[in-house]
């Protein structure tokens, strides 16, 4: 039977053989295992090798650092664990975790799991309704917050909710302090079985009321074995995610890809981003890995990225499909060429471009060690361009959720012969995968299909274009013609001049049928709380023809444009 400790140690290396990696691999077989208690605490926090290393690192904007090495973060979760065990929390419990970037949140995330406790990440930027209905939907037993979002539970229902307050003392809270005088031992109350309940995570809601993601102790710290593969993670790492708290990549590479390695957690917190201090930081603390968002890219890129001198090893991408203009930057400045990767909330990393491997322009990489991708047709059979479907069964990844936890605690999602993403891709020959769009945002135009991110990849390669989302507009001659919303760099104006030249731009790069017909120059684009376009909500405006939404701009039509030789033809 390959235990968790075997399956990290073939990965580590294999670190840059994938047809070795992908072919040797073997998820560890479901039995015991609480990977706080007997990763963590056992091996990370007493091996000679690590216990002393740094296991958080996190850097205030205002100069201020927090350190702690795997064996004192152990004996701080182990105190936690014993201060929340004495509130009455107990196995299968759910605690809602509303916390920045602060010390507590990664004592708790360890401490919840040695209880059994199960976590709902839930992200600082909620509203009282919302947090409302995670404490409904997810049967919370107990929340710990921070200091600046006590307030908004003021008027929540939430009887028999503990309520622990990080930071602060108010009248009906607990104070988290309470914590430090409880032992630094710990004794778990029973065996964890790695099928065991450990993460809730509410979906961002782009389209609907979010759904409700569970996840096991095998899913989440075991499938991130996979991710731990993809970014390239070593023991003795200093690796930075930039990522917020209560989205499932905060997890990903905050928490459990990095511990996975033995590497140390890197956060750097800034009220508001600002590239230059970012990366005068990665210089001055010597990161060597680092993950960050399409967006974060786009605004580093704008920085002379050859005058800082950094220590980098490994840059990966992560949240959207990057965009080849980005990568050619960061190559031409640093040497480094930016790793795109692939998940869900629902999933590990499952495709990725890994260390070492050819990288094709636009792809992002192939399925990652222990998971078997098949592209398919609406019904289900293996096709080039389609959906990103898992098989289940005995080829099930351990990288996988349990399934969609339903308001009377059944699970769906992973019941059939299947898992199907949502998201549609393009396979070459060589297993390489290409991002189309997700399932529901590729739309047809003139009888031919259209993808979002294909045309928003050729917009933002124009200078003075920052962010720009593609939708259907309706159209009497062609059904719908493809319409961009832009939001431009700053200092940019929104003129007829500045259409003339994006028009120009993408008239020159596209075939007539997938050309942009309308641009709309808008001053903000809507997004969920975890920076995600909400693309359906641009949609909306076009189907309804709302003209006094704020989220209006000015628009501009091709046929307004008798520069454009070929104006409105194709």
């Amino acid at each position: 039977m390959t235990t968790f400790q075997e399956a990290r140690a073939f990965l580590l290396e294999n670190r840059a053989d994938y047809a070795r990696a992908t072919a040797g691999f073997r998820w560890p077989e479901h039995q015991p295992f609480n990977w706080a208690l007997d990763w963590f605490d056992a091996d990370l926090a007493r091996d000679p090798q690590s216990r002393d290393r740094l296991a958080l690192w996190i850097v205030e904007s205002s100069g201020e650092e927090a350190k702690l090495t795997f064996a004192e973060l152990s004996a701080r979760s182990n105190r936690t664990a014993n201060f929340l065990r004495s509130l009455g929390l107990k196995r299968g419990d759910a605690l809602l975790l509303l916390l920045g970037n602060v010390v507590p949140l990664w004592e708790t995330m360890l401490a919840a799991m040695k209880l059994g406790v199960v976590v709902i990440p839930a992200s600082t930027l909620l509203t009282p309704d919302e947090l409302q209905d995670r404490l409904d939907r997810g049967r919370v037993r107990a929340v710990v917050a921070a200091a600046d979002q006590l307030a908004k539970f003021d008027g929540l229902a939430s009887d028999g909710v503990l309520r622990i307050a990080v930071g602060a003392k108010r009248d009906g809270w607990i104070a988290y302090d309470g914590k430090e005088a409880a032992a630094d031992t710990f004794a778990p109350d029973g065996v964890t079985q790695s099928s065991d309940p450990m993460l809730l995570y509410f979906t961002s809601g782009t389209t609907a009321k979010p759904k409700l993601v569970l996840h096991d102790h095998r899913s989440y710290p075991v499938g991130h074995l996979s991710t731990m593969y993809w970014i390239g993670l070593q023991p003795g790492d200093i690796h930075l995610n930039i990522s917020s708290p209560g989205w499932a990549k905060h997890a990903w590479s905050c928490f459990f890809a990095p511990w996975n390695a033995g590497a140390t957690v890197f956060v750097f917190n800034q009220p508001r981003f600002d590239a230059k201090s970012l990366l005068a930081t990665l210089v001055r603390c010597r990161v060597t890995t680092l993950c960050a968002p399409p967006t974060v890219w786009r605004f580093l890129i704008q920085e002379k990225l050859a005058d800082y001198k950094v220590a980098l090893r490994e840059v990966c991408g992560a949240g959207e499909p990057l965009n080849p203009e980005v990568i050619e930057q960061v190559q031409a400045a640093w040497g480094l060429t930016i790793r795109d990767g692939y998940g869900q909330t629902e999933t590990t990393a499952l495709a990725g471009n890994s260390p070492g491997q050819p990288i094709k322009p636009g792809s992002m990489g192939r399925p990652l060690p222990g998971f078997r991708v098949v592209v398919a047709d609406a019904d289900g059979n293996p096709a080039k361009e389609g959906e990103v479907t898992l098989p289940l069964g005995a080829a099930r990844p351990a990288g996988l959720m349990c399934g969609y936890q339903t308001d009377g605690g059944r699970l769906s999602g992973t019941d059939g012969a299947i898992y199907r993403s949502g998201d549609v891709v393009f396979i070459d020959d060589d297993g390489y995968l290409t991002f189309v769009g997700r399932a529901d945002d590729v739309f047809k135009s003139s009888d031919y299909r259209i993808s979002p991110f294909e045309l928003e990849s050729i917009l933002l390669e124009h200078d003075l274009i920052a962010e720009a989302a593609v939708v259907p507009s309706p159209d009497a001659l062609r059904l719908a013609v493809p319409k961009a919303y832009a939001l431009l760099v700053a200092g940019a104006e929104p003129s007829r001049d500045t259409a003339l030249s994006i028009f120009r731009h993408v008239q020159a790069r596209l075939a007539p049928f997938k050309r942009i017909r309308r641009l709309e120059l808008v001053t903000e684009l809507p997004k969920t709380i975890s920076g995600k376009i909400r693309r359906v909500q641009l949609r909306r405006l076009e189907q309804e023809d709302d003209r006094v939404s704020p989220l209006r701009g000015r628009e501009f039509r091709e046929e307004e444009f008798p520069e454009l030789k070929e104006g409105a033809a194709g």
